[in-house]
C-alpha cells in the first residue's frame, strides 16, 4: 500500500511539476519530500549528470547496471570510494569480459563488484546516491547510451523511494556472485 501512495504521489508530482534538466535547479515543492531531474539523450549530457550526482555523494552509492562502459563513470566512482563514500555494484553477468574495462577498473580498486546471474539479463540501471536519490531510465553506463541511443535519465530525490530502491539492490546483491 506504501509504494502505492508512493508511486501516485511522483506521478501527480511528475504531472504537475515537470521535471527539470540539471541537478542545481531550485528546489520542487513536492509530495513526500521528492525532487525530480531529467535527462534525455542523445548527446543531452546524461553522463555529465551521472558525473555530477556522483560526485556530490557523500555516504553511499549502490548501483544496479545492465551494461557498464563509461571509463569516466568508472573513475569517478574510484574517486567517490578512495574519499570514503561506500561504492558497490552489481550488474549483469554479460559483464564478464577479459581486458581492462570499467568494470575491471573499479573491481581493481578495491569497490566490490557483482555479477547477476540468476536472471536471463539483470536489466536494470539504477544508482541510489546517499540514501535518499534514486537515478533510473533507459539509459545504460555506455558511450552508445551518450552519443546513440536514444535513452533517458530519471533522477528523484525522495528516502521513501531510495529506500525500495536499496531493498531491491540488496535482493539482487544477496543472490549475486563476487567478481
Amino acid at each position: 500500500m506504501k509504494k502505492q501512495i508512493i508511486t501516485i504521489c511522483l506521478i501527480i508530482a511528475l504531472i504537475l511539476f515537470p521535471p527539470t534538466n540539471h541537478l542545481e535547479a531550485a528546489e520542487l515543492s513536492l509530495p513526500i519530500g521528492t525532487f525530480a531531474y531529467t535527462c534525455f539523450s542523445p548527446n543531452g549530457e546524461c553522463t555529465d549528470l551521472l558525473l555530477e550526482a556522483i560526485t556530490q555523494a557523500r555516504l553511499e552509492i549502490l548501483i544496479m547496471a545492465y551494461s557498464f562502459r563509461l571509463p569516466a563513470v568508472a573513475q569517478a566512482l574510484i574517486a567517490a570510494h578512495k574519499s570514503g563514500v561506500k561504492v558497490e555494484v552489481v550488474m549483469d553477468k554479460s559483464e564478464r569480459h577479459e581486458g581492462f574495462t570499467p568494470a575491471v577498473m573499479i573491481a581493481n580498486a578495491g569497490i566490490p563488484v557483482y555479477l547477476d546471474g540468476k536472471h536471463a539479463v539483470m536489466n536494470n540501471r539504477v544508482m541510489i546516491i546517499d540514501g535518499k536519490v534514486v537515478m533510473t531510465g533507459s539509459f545504460n553506463f555506455s558511450p552508445a547510451s551518450e552519443t546513440m541511443n536514444a535513452e533517458n535519465i530519471l533522477i528523484l530525490q525522495s528516502k521513501e523511494l531510495a529506500n525500495i530502491y536499496r531493498e531491491n539492490w540488496l535482493s539482487h546483491k544477496q543472490h549475486s556472485e563476487k567478481y
